[in-house]
């Protein structure tokens, strides 16, 4: 006579390892890069909903930046560079200056923070990826390029923005055209970006034409490039909206350089404010990015010394 009895359940793991928990993961970690082979974010209702979160995520970034962490501090976190040239050590065919920037890397944390700034944008080139990927050009892949672009030009992050803005013009736009404003608006982006970062004047002022820009505030930023006219330069730069003087940026050490070798040319000495409004900065910021003239007690910069007659 047989008996059947009851298996003996199993016991799990003793001691700590089965009192760990998973950790709480972040939605924007929930894809990797289309480029490195993801393919779910293909799908059209997985990019709106991916879409979606990164807005959220922004939006709380932006709301959670205070006076004591400023939202252009977290900006400029992602462009500042360990060292600065100086205008007299450099030589006037090299004064433009490369960024660099953190590495793309990603937080398990859910609650934004200054830091979580780069992994937003890593989101934020996974969803431009996977558009692009899907070959989408519809009325979302517009309104997508348009939020990705915005954000990407304040964080003067080129290498983000710069494939956003070719996809929007030149795919998107000629299947979902944008508004004349629209156009004129990014096609200036265009424009100042061939001017100011890649310094290519004869392909900024092609772009215009083809595009048919007529931005008074872009056209003067050309002019002051060409003819290294630095008054007109921070003048424009004053006048500009904010995309278009993040992207300025790109020029604003080149044009500084200019400025000081122009006024270490022509003066002996000159007042101090005189100066800084030449170098469109402070003193003390002239000072660190390498000025090495002297100011005297009674606020007279000393260029340089007349030489001793014999």
């Amino acid at each position: 006579m047989s008996t059947s009895s009851r298996p003996q359940p199993r016991r799990g793991a003793s001691g700590a390892w089965n009192r760990l928990k998973p950790g709480p993961s972040d939605p924007l970690d929930a894809y990797t890069l289309p480029s490195k082979g993801e393919t779910r974010l293909h799908d059209f209702k997985t990019q709106e909903s991916y879409h979606q979160k990164i807005i959220e995520r922004y939006m709380k970034f932006i709301a959670a930046s205070g006076p004591d962490n400023p939202l252009e501090e977290a900006f400029n976190s992602l462009t500042l560079n360990d060292t600065k040239p100086s205008p007299y050590t450099i030589a006037p065919d090299s004064s433009t200056s490369t960024t660099t920037r953190p590495p793309w890397t990603t937080r398990p944390s859910t609650t934004p923070r200054p830091n979580d700034l780069p992994n937003i944008l890593l989101a934020m080139r996974k969803l431009r990826e996977g558009i692009s990927a899907s070959r989408r050009t519809d009325h979302f892949a517009q309104r997508a390029y348009i939020f990705i672009i915005h954000a990407t030009i304040l964080c003067r992050a080129w290498e983000a923005y710069q494939p956003a803005l070719l996809y929007l013009l030149y795919n998107i736009h000629p299947n979902t055209p944008l508004s004349a404003p629209e156009l004129q608006e990014f096609a200036g982006y265009r424009v100042l970006d061939l001017a100011c970062r890649q310094y290519e004047i004869t392909d900024a002022l092609c772009v215009r034409l083809e595009f048919k820009h007529r931005d008074r505030r872009v056209g003067t930023v050309l002019q002051s490039l060409i003819q290294d006219d630095w008054v007109r330069f921070w003048r424009a730069k004053r006048a500009v909206d904010g995309y278009q003087r993040a992207i300025m940026e790109f020029a604003t050490e080149r044009m500084r350089v200019h400025a000081l070798k122009c006024l270490g040319r022509s003066y002996l000495s000159v007042e101090k404010g005189f100066v800084e409004r030449s170098g469109d900065a402070e003193w003390r910021e002239l000072v660190e990015k390498g000025v090495g003239w002297v100011l005297r007690e009674d606020g007279v910069v000393v260029i340089r010394k007349p030489k001793a007659k014999t």
